[in-house]
């Protein structure tokens, strides 16, 4: 179509504004598949279960170093739901909930098999405490973390 140099059609004829349904549908095509491309290389937020394992079995380290450090027993006491820690003042155990001693719950999705229903292990004052494993899954991943006799923590596929 040809125009004036005044940026007007000529005269007689009807100019059209806008957008083709063509046009449009094409626009929405491409933002759909930029938005699904963002989508499938977004992380998941909740950490691996690795990693999860790797926090539970810090926090069983720092529960045993307590334990010697203030030379009084410190449980640990793991559910199927989460986490929390106690210490034993020679009359009774009172729950911790400072620093690395807070309750924690399992990242959703996560199976935690203690065994039972409560799974609680004591580090004595001399950081023995009595062997156990417990087995972490989520996502067709798992993670054993296991304290053997000693009150040594450690993780295994």
């Amino acid at each position: 179509m040809r125009t004036l140099a005044t940026g007007r059609a000529r005269p007689g004829r009807r100019s059209r504004g806008g957008f083709t349904l063509v046009e449009l549908m094409m626009t929405v095509a491409i933002i759909a598949m930029a938005g699904a491309a963002v989508v499938m290389v977004a992380p998941d937020p909740r950490p691996a279960v690795s990693a999860e394992a790797e926090r539970y079995a810090a926090r069983l380290m720092s529960a045993r170093d307590e334990a010697v450090l203030t030379n009084r027993p410190i449980a640990v006491e793991t559910t199927t739901s989460g986490y929390g820690f106690q210490s034993f003042d020679g009359r009774e155990w009172t729950r911790l909930q400072e620093g690395p001693f807070k309750s924690v719950s399992w990242e959703t999705g996560t199976i935690a098999e203690p065994g039972q229903n409560t799974l609680r292990i004591v580090f004595d004052p001399t950081g023995v405490a009595e062997p156990y494993r417990l087995t972490l899954r989520r996502e067709g991943r798992q993670r054993v973390v296991i304290v053997d006799g000693a009150g040594e923590v450690s993780i295994d596929d």
